[in-house]
């Protein structure tokens, strides 16, 4: 157990590492609910105690009970049922699948902006459908939980940013993400008619999201703006409270190895030497870059 620990402290202490911190985030809060709901209900016999629970955390798109939980606007897309696991292993798979395309092309950060602003976009989608589409309106207090809107934000900009990637699917062969993009759409709007009214909403949502996202930044605007303030904001205040800690360089070294193209054998490319070559790559594609850029945005991706 301990060594799993470990494994879930090394994910967030190493940088760039958006897609296997989301990962790890979404399984350590199944799993935590799963130990909550088993202790409840077999040492207590009160499982309605852990339904209530949940509900602080899941989006219920009655305006009554949103404005005194609005936090779950958010929250919503980091739980998920915990019976059946299936609920949350396709929505991992998916991030892991597509959200890889979406780090190495765009970098960690604005992987973990468009799983914040596709849960964002899809809770509130449900809420105006839900408030304001009659035909939703008799299942208003219908509770939506899982990270399957964000997981659509991140295969649709996947799909917007390269539509020609292929994966190559077990006893079908190759196929491009465009595909299984547009599948994944013709699913979550049979969906939005049907029992799980809310969930195919959200999905719409999240693709919606992350198709604009991706033609926003090609065009020069970055949504994750705001979410990028506010994530350097709190990080200053924890870098302000770190202590500081002696470093030593050998400067001998550095001037050895400096002479080496980065991603041969230099040091990393700082932050915003990526973050050029990043804007270079949603303005003008991957294939745009040079040698050299293409090496250090290899090696940035060792870090």
């Amino acid at each position: 157990m301990s060594g799993i620990l470990d494994d879930f402290k090394d994910a967030f202490a190493k940088r760039n590492n958006g897609l296997i911190q989301l990962i790890w985030l979404n399984v350590a809060v199944y799993v935590v609910m799963l130990l909550c709901l088993i202790t409840l209900t077999v040492f207590f016999k009160k499982p309605d105690v852990f339904e209530n629970a949940l509900s602080y955390f899941s989006l219920t798109p009655a305006m009554g009970t949103f404005l005194f939980r609005p936090w779950t606007i958010l929250t919503y897309a980091f739980f998920h049922s915990v019976n059946p696991i299936a609920h949350l292993l396709p929505n991992m798979l998916m991030l892991y699948w597509f959200g890889a395309i979406i780090q190495e092309f765009l970098g960690s950060r604005r992987l973990i902006n468009l799983y914040i602003l596709g849960a964002l976009f899809g809770g509130i989608l449900a809420l105006l459908s839900f408030n304001f589409i009659p035909y939703y309106q008799g299942a208003i207090n219908t509770t939506i939980i899982g990270a399957s809107g964000s997981v659509m934000a991140i295969v649709f900009a996947a799909a917007t940013l390269m539509p020609d990637y292929t994966f190559f699917l077990f006893l079908i062969g190759p196929v491009r993400i465009k595909y299984i993009a547009f599948f994944f759409f013709l699913i979550s709007l049979a969906g939005a008619i049907g029992t799980n009214a809310g969930g195919g909403i959200v999905h719409l949502g999240g693709a919606f999201l992350g198709y604009l996202y991706v033609k926003q930044l090609q065009a020069g605007r970055d949504w994750g703006t705001p979410l990028d303030a506010i994530f350097d904001f709190f990080q200053n205040i924890f870098k302000r409270t770190e202590k500081p800690t002696i470093k030593v360089a050998y400067r001998q070294k550095e001037s050895t190895y400096s002479s080496s193209p980065a991603g041969v054998g230099g040091g990393y490319p700082d932050d915003d030497e990526v973050d050029e070559i990043l804007d270079k790559i949603s303005r003008s594609g991957y294939e745009s870059l040079t040698k050299e850029e293409k090496q250090k945005l290899f090696k940035a991706s060792q870090k």
